[in-house]
């Protein structure tokens, strides 16, 4: 089984069916793992999909195979991807890459301007993000928004967030800065610039030098056969 036997999509009002499976599942894969998760409720899930702000995996054959999705906070400045799930019958398919790069691109679609980031306790959602281009960030970087932090207190870890004055927690933090990644693009822009005009002093060099051997060769032939006369 591979991603070509499912298709990824923006998650509408007709998919509100899934929302109570999906929260089962979400629950069932954090008490698994043993790890912490803010819950959500059905309701709350089903508003996101009917919102557009969420993207679904279905098989083939129309069973749910996974879900993500968006959150937004501080105004719009920041966008979260959250809740990310696969179908336990469809793990170790990929299927969880290809929703979070679609969730992603849907983020980059409705909020181009806004900071994407994660909090997770999962190294192959860690992976995922890496891939995607996030960074590893400290919790001071991400949105402030005290209800995202009131999010955090139906997880299992919350006690710890507080000690610890929501500086880190179990969860890592990683951040995609849009601002950050134009920067990115516009040095290796620079970079690339630079390299072509190098290569072409040095393309410009060796000709010069090749025409100047030229010359010498053709002095030196005429030289010669000037003293055999």
């Amino acid at each position: 089984m591979n991603t070509s036997d499912f298709v990824v999509i923006p998650a509408a009002e007709k998919h509100m069916g899934y929302a109570e499976q999906i929260c089962d599942e979400m629950a069932e894969s954090a008490k698994a793992r043993g790890t912490g998760i803010a819950r959500r409720s059905p309701e709350y899930v089903a508003t996101k999909m009917k919102e557009g702000k969420a993207v679904i995996a279905l098989h083939k054959d129309g069973t749910w195979a996974g879900f993500c999705y968006i959150e937004t906070w501080s105004h719009g400045d920041f966008v979260a991807n959250s809740g990310l799930i696969v179908n336990p019958a469809f793990r170790k398919s990929g299927l969880a890459k290809a929703i979070k790069k679609r969730v992603f691109e849907l983020s980059r679609e409705k909020y181009p301007k806004a900071k994407i980031f994660g909090l997770t306790t999962g190294l192959a959602v860690m992976k995922i993000n890496s891939d995607l281009g996030y960074e590893p960030v400290t919790y001071s970087e991400l949105t402030q928004d005290e209800n995202f932090w009131k999010g955090c207190q139906s997880c299992v870890n919350y006690d710890i967030l507080t000690m610890k004055e929501r500086k880190n927690c179990m969860c890592t933090a990683m951040l995609w800065d849009p601002v950050e990644k134009e920067r990115e693009i516009r040095e290796k822009i620079q970079r690339k610039a630079e390299a072509k005009e190098r290569l072409k002093q040095i393309t410009k060099k060796s000709s010069l030098l090749k025409r100047i051997e030229a010359k010498l060769r053709k002095s030196t032939r005429m030289i010669t056969a000037f003293s055999k006369l």
